[in-house]
């Protein structure tokens, strides 16, 4: 009886800027992007690679970033709205706060 084993690969990298060992077309490529974010308004652009073997379809692979970028969006305005909660209670209730920066008083 044959034994099957299923064997994948699959890396995605994100990348926030060129190097300086890149060469000029991705230096140039990278320039461009950071005068479009200027242009825009002060956007982030990060460039995004992904790697699948066996490969799968540009669609899928779309669809499954954009998913991610959801709960990216949803874990970040959970954090957004802790840190404005937080900032409430530090002006509400600073005693708490000193209290716990300070260390516990002998």
């Amino acid at each position: 009886m044959k034994v099957y084993k299923p064997e994948w690969r699959c890396t995605l990298s994100v990348t926030e800027g060129a190097e300086a060992s890149d060469s000029w077309k991705t230096r140039l490529a990278w320039r461009l992007r950071q005068l479009a974010d200027r242009l825009d308004g002060g956007g982030r652009t990060i460039k995004l690679d992904c790697y699948t073997e066996p490969r799968i379809s540009r669609e899928d692979v779309d669809d499954c970033l954009g998913k991610g970028f959801v709960m990216s969006q949803e874990l970040l305005t959970e954090l957004t709205q802790q840190a404005a909660c937080e900032g409430i209670m530090r002006d509400a209730k600073a005693e708490l706060f000193e209290q716990a920066t300070t260390g516990p008083k002998p």
